[in-house]
């Protein structure tokens, strides 16, 4: 289910609490101006949040907490730069800097803020996928969204009073410390952190990245101490032009991927088209291109920034292996046999996607053993995690058309196990377990298929054939007008079925226009012909 909108039609609130109310999981993509938040449902409750150019502000949340000093922090971040696959939470945790427990507890507060925060946007887009979930993270939550409803509506009223003395991040403050010493004011402890800070160069965001503090807690303090006649605007930042052309490219490469990984591919692709115009020849902006027209069905866009992403120098396995996509969605075989060998050569020999599509396109071109082997050899190299579910479909596919069902059945029950939310491996389960007589099997098969994806056409076709081979022409018939419901040109056969069906039961009219709505897919349908015209003679 995708659910898209404006939150001057829909405010943030009301989001969540749809999305909570109908227990739903995926991601809600919020976007405002430039700036682009994510949050992560599990069954209606919050898992992850974040928001894309902001600091992460683990690190200094755990320094605020006492959990950790500066100096542990300034040790795990230089460690994780020099082992980029691990987390810092993940390393801080394993040299005992902090517990388990602690993390998971400062993890919850960062995705607070980050959820409090995204309240405050009163303009912009929102859009919800089902079934998107994090990437690589290993620490998630579960927040009942309305437990942050009552905060986040005292944070939004007092966000409206701290902007009129602070109306942007990009101004730049500068303290009356003759006067503050005077009055002896008593100050927070947030703005007592701050007080060194305020230097009349940094901006409102370089307090933020400097303080460690949040910018709910940040503005707070500089309402309080601009209220007090204690702070001075002395105007806004105004970076180099050349440092601010860089922070561009940044900001539109990171909006674009997080568009990309929340499946907003029309936003995302604008993105990287701003990537490339202000830097033509990244690679990243090209191949990420590539990706998401291949994602769009757009194959002759992809394979032109495909193509000249594999002409950069440090072009990887990837570039390569998605040109052979594109080359094979446009028929071109030989190319793209030719970008798998590529990628192969450039780190791909290693990959299991590469040596999956080399079996794939085996498949295509009839050489069924060959791909037998390509997917034999790539299921190792997916090593301790399960093949993907195109791996299982297409091996499956492989070993059945090349005499070897009981495999073919065997790996479908595998994937099924693996993939349980794959309706289109339990409907392929189902075809081989009908093809080797084991109807019952085969129907619970078609069953769960049905429950993970009701709209999957396929399955009601198939459950359809098998209640007629069953002789119950009734439910059949009631399969097949689903199968067309969800997809009418599913094909010139069910129609045909479906017409025989509707005759067997006196029903010649219906009867009639299913047959002519065979012929409209297929004017050489052999079968839909001879009984339209039988019927026709007939009146």
């Amino acid at each position: 289910m995708a659910i898209r909108g404006s939150l001057k039609e829909a405010s943030l609130p009301d989001v969540l609490q749809l999305l909570s109310m109908g227990k739903k999981s995926g991601c809600l993509s919020v976007t405002h101006r430039n700036n682009f938040g994510s949050i992560f449902f599990d069954k209606g409750r919050i898992s992850y949040a974040s928001i894309v150019n902001r600091r992460d502000r683990l690190g200094d949340i755990l320094v605020k907490s006492q959990l950790l000093t500066q100096a542990q922090l300034d040790e795990a971040i230089d460690l994780q730069s020099k082992s980029r696959t691990k987390r810092l939470g993940e390393l801080l945790v394993e040299r005992a800097m902090i517990t388990r427990e602690d993390l998971h507890a400062q993890i919850r507060i960062q995705i607070e803020e980050a959820v409090y925060y995204l309240f405050t946007w009163a303009e912009g887009t929102f859009n919800f996928e089902s079934d998107i979930r994090p990437e690589e993270q290993d620490f998630l939550v579960s927040i009942n969204p309305e437990s942050l409803l009552l905060e986040g509506a005292r944070r939004v009223d007092e966000w409206s009073l701290i902007e009129k003395k602070v109306p942007s991040f990009d101004i730049v403050f500068e303290v009356d410390r003759r006067r503050l010493a005077e009055t002896g004011a008593q100050l927070t402890i947030e703005q007592q952190s701050l007080l060194p800070l305020i230097d009349g160069r940094r901006d409102v965001s370089a307090l933020v990245d400097e303080s460690g503090l949040v910018e709910f807690e940040v503005g707070k303090a500089l309402f309080g101490l601009a209220t007090a006649g204690f702070l001075h605007r002395v105007g806004k930042t105004k970076p180099a032009e050349e440092v601010a052309a860089e922070v561009k490219v940044e900001e539109h490469r990171n909006l674009g991927v997080a568009f990309y990984k929340t499946g907003m591919l029309d936003e995302a692709v604008r993105e990287f088209r701003r990537v490339a115009e202000l830097r033509p020849d990244d690679l990243g902006a090209r191949f990420y291109l590539g990706l998401a027209h291949l994602r769009l069905g757009k194959w002759s866009e992809a394979l032109t920034h495909l193509e000249a992403a594999a002409r950069q120098r440090g072009a990887k396995a990837a570039v390569f292996h998605n040109l052979a996509l594109a080359f094979e969605r446009l028929g071109r075989l030989a190319e793209a046999r030719q970008a798998l060998e590529d990628a192969l050569v450039r780190g791909g020999e290693e990959e299991p996607r590469v040596h999956t599509s080399l079996g794939i396109l085996a498949l295509r071109e009839g050489r069924f053993d060959d791909a037998d082997a390509h997917f034999m050899h790539a299921r190792p190299l997916f090593g301790q995690r399960p093949p993907s579910a195109v791996w299982f479909h297409s091996a499956a596919l492989a070993a059945g058309l090349s005499g070897q069902r009981d495999k073919a059945i065997a790996l479908l029950s595998e994937g099924t196990a693996a993939h349980v939310h794959s309706a289109a491996l339990h409907n392929n389960l189902a075809v081989a377990l009908t093809a080797a007589g084991r109807e019952d099997e085969a129907l619970a098969a078609l069953d769960k298929g049905l429950t993970e994806d009701p709209g999957l056409a396929p399955l009601h076709r198939n459950r359809g054939d098998l209640l007629l081979l069953r002789s119950q022409p009734d439910q059949a018939l009631e399969e097949y007008v689903r199968a067309v419901k969800h997809h009418e040109t599913l094909g010139p056969e069910v129609w045909a079925r479906i017409g025989a069906l509707r005759a067997s039961f006196g029903d010649l009219t219906e009867a009639m226009n299913a047959w002519e709505r065979a012929l409209v897919l297929d004017p050489y349908h052999r079968e839909a012909r001879e009984q339209l015209t039988a019927a026709r003679g007939g009146r």
